[in-house]
């Protein structure tokens, strides 16, 4: 925004300082005038003995001194009140200047105010934690399109290969390549509509009401009910009627997203996943607990990064695209609620999502 040149905050505030100084000076030669006036008479007086001034003789011994003080507390004023201005503008300048920096792409600028707590440092202290979460955000985006535009070429390429060969070999056989192609287009599709859905929940342009969480687990549940016969893995609900404010079209593949997870990687052979909610004081818990492979706990933290997934992990047609811990996250911190990941000593997860209660 452009903006017309004006007067700088230290010059008007050592003007305020100045004009505050006069006042008080006024008023108070004022009350010594008023004081003098009642004990000094009006008129010439002759009493032979000592003089004895009257108003007149007053007057002329007080404006010229009331008029050279008030020249020096404006005097006073105004220098006194330009250095105690620049003194108390000093952190904003420091401020500004950090936030020009920063407008440069110098995002790991930090104020860093020192001294006590008052108005300036919370300034301060509250530009330096968005500063924090701006980078963090930044550095999220940048590794998400980098994982993004990966995983999207590879289908791509592969595409771009099959339709290559057709093009080159006519009597290649054509219903094995379009059901290949068939394949890859539709794992670009799951992947983009993760993209989409993970993107709507970081807006969190949304709409809350009053949902049972239990409810929502129920029909994510019967929904993968097939998948989860198909892989031998036994899913056991369970929990109490767990009223959340938020929204049901998020909740769905929030959940969706998480027993999905826990079924596709889980074990061979005997796996089985644990679906619960709870009511507490202020929130209501989700719970998903799985079977499956030994994850070292420094994986864990990485989990809910885009594209990432345990070690071992195979990718099939059903192990998903790799974004369904990151819409999680993201889903949870626009309910505003909380996720917790925990790995197994035995092997798995335990996941458990806190979200307000109703």
């Amino acid at each position: 925004m452009v903006r017309e040149p004006g007067v700088s905050a230290r010059l008007r505030l050592a003007l305020s300082y100045a004009g505050f100084v006069l006042i008080a000076g006024a008023l108070l030669l004022a009350a010594v005038w008023l004081f003098l006036l009642r004990y000094v008479p009006d008129g010439s007086i002759s009493t032979g003995g000592p003089f004895v001034p009257n108003q007149s003789d007053l007057i002329r011994a007080f404006v010229p001194a009331a008029t050279a003080v008030m020249i020096f507390l404006l005097i006073f004023g105004l220098v006194g009140g330009w250095f105690l201005a620049g003194r108390m503008l000093a952190p904003l300048h420091r401020i500004t200047a950090v936030a020009r920096r920063t407008r440069e792409g110098a995002l790991s600028e930090r104020i860093r105010l020192p001294g006590r707590e008052d108005e300036f440092r919370e300034l301060a202290d509250a530009f330096d934690e968005m500063l924090d979460r701006v980078e963090r955000h930044v550095a999220e985006q940048q590794r998400f399109a980098a994982n993004a535009s990966h995983e999207l070429r590879t289908p791509l390429a592969i595409m771009q290969t099959l339709l290559d060969v057709a093009r080159h070999d006519p009597a290649n056989d054509t219903a094995q390549a379009l059901e290949r192609l068939h394949a890859v287009n539709t794992r670009a599709i799951d992947i983009t509509e993760a993209l989409l859905l993970l993107s709507r929940a970081d807006q969190r342009a949304i709409t809350r009401e009053v949902v049972d969480l239990s409810l929502i687990v129920e029909e994510a549940t019967e929904t993968l009910h097939a998948l989860a016969e198909g892989r031998g893995v036994s899913v056991a609900v369970s929990g109490e009627v767990a009223p959340t404010v938020g929204s049901p079209t998020l909740l769905l593949p929030l959940v969706t997203n998480l027993v999905h997870n826990a079924i596709v990687h889980n074990l061979a052979e005997n796996g089985w996943v644990q679906v619960s909610t709870s009511v507490h004081d202020t929130s209501v818990r989700l719970s998903v607990v799985n079977t499956g492979e030994i994850i070292p706990p420094a994986l864990v933290a990485t989990l809910t990064e885009p594209f990432q997934r345990g070690t071992g992990r195979i990718r099939d047609h059903d192990s998903g695209v790799g974004l369904g811990l990151a819409i999680v996250r993201s889903i949870v911190s626009a309910q505003d609620g909380t996720l917790g990941i925990t790995a197994r000593a035995a092997g798995g997860l335990d996941i458990t999502v806190d979200l307000p209660a109703a």
